[in-house]
């Protein structure tokens, strides 16, 4: 039966290209429920091979928009401190890698939201409007975004990344973007691992008490995390520590 099924595939694969090679010029259709494909030579209509092009084109920006936003924007930081907060507690999986990142995006959401604001008035709506041209809206949509990754910028990150592009560098409002994403990626995997250290310190030292404790009362067969994991959880809730975290991750963005 399987046999049958794929010798009557490659049947009709050989009977829908054989047409087309057949003859050069001829344009051959197929139509169906609610389906039509039209196959045939754009010798004669180079406007719609450009627009297959752009089509491409279009699915190729698609394809790379998440990876585009997530390091053009703040979600890479809020993650990877989330994620920070989550080892120096201890709980493993709580919270869920699912609820983090989740969190990330609405906080991401909530940060980038005056830079999207701008980038719709200055650029998507005259566009749509067409009192700009494709060009003008792309100038005037990247402006918000480069102000933005231009104040999360250290001035190392950026001197390096000018180097190795080989051209003098010039002021970050400037830079062109394939030296400011770079460097804005790595100025925040940088500022994100400050934090983390921060985030660190209170949990390690109760680890250290809690593990000295033990020590000093003989009981070295019990696990000091044991011990220490709801000492932390509760020094954490006690200290309001979401709150905190968020709002110093929130104004970590707002120099």
């Amino acid at each position: 039966m399987m046999r049958k099924v794929i010798s009557g595939l490659f049947l009709g694969l050989a009977l829908f290209v054989n047409p087309v090679f057949a003859q050069e010029q001829q344009t051959t259709s197929f139509t169906g429920p609610g389906i039509s494909v039209q196959i045939g030579s754009a010798n004669d209509e180079p406007t719609k091979l450009s627009q297959t092009i752009q089509i491409m084109l279009l699915l190729t920006v698609l394809s790379l928009a998440p990876s585009f936003a997530i390091m053009t924007t703040s979600f890479t930081r809020i993650l990877i401190v989330l994620g920070f907060l989550r080892k120096a507690l201890g709980t493993q999986s709580a919270p869920p890698s699912q609820v983090l990142t989740g969190l990330s995006i609405f906080l991401t959401a909530f940060i980038m939201m005056p830079v999207w604001q701008e980038i719709n008035e200055n650029a998507i709506q005259p566009y749509q409007a067409e009192t700009i041209n494709a060009e003008q809206a792309w100038e005037a949509g990247v402006l918000p975004l480069r102000m933005f990754m231009a104040r999360q910028v250290g001035e190392q990150e950026y001197a390096l990344f000018s180097e190795l592009s080989g051209a003098p560098p010039e002021k970050l409002e400037n830079a062109p973007l394939s030296v400011l994403v770079p460097s804005f990626v790595i100025s925040e995997l940088k500022t994100s691992f400050k934090l983390g250290f921060l985030i660190y310190l209170p949990f390690l030292l109760i680890d250290l008490v809690t593990a000295t404790i033990l020590m000093s009362l003989g009981m070295m067969m019990l696990p000091p995390m044991t011990v220490a994991l709801p000492v932390k959880i509760l020094f954490f809730v006690l200290a309001d520590g979401w709150t905190v975290l968020i709002r110093g991750l929130v104004a970590s963005f707002m120099r």
